[in-house]
């Protein structure tokens, strides 16, 4: 299975490093960007073949590790 986690900043958090994305952007002509939200995704493959469980076992990843739930949220896929 491959799991995919999106992780990103929470309303009301700056994102400092999207807002430099809007202002080059604004920059190179593309004066329609309204607000740009920068955010990492992670990929993982897994020795699993239950989904539920997948998801449940990725899901205490990112809540020990690999999002900081004070500021970001995260989401997960999984794929077969």
């Amino acid at each position: 299975m491959k799991a995919i986690i999106n992780v990103f900043l929470k309303n009301g958090v700056l994102d400092s490093q999207g807002k430099a994305v809007q202002h080059a952007l604004s920059g190179h002509g593309f004066e329609s960007v309204k607000d740009v939200r920068v955010g990492k995704q992670i990929v993982i493959e897994m020795n699993e073949s239950d989904a539920s469980v997948a998801k449940e076992k990725v899901a205490h990843m990112c809540e020990e590790l690999l999002a900081n739930t004070v500021i970001e949220d995260y989401d997960i896929e999984i794929q077969a």
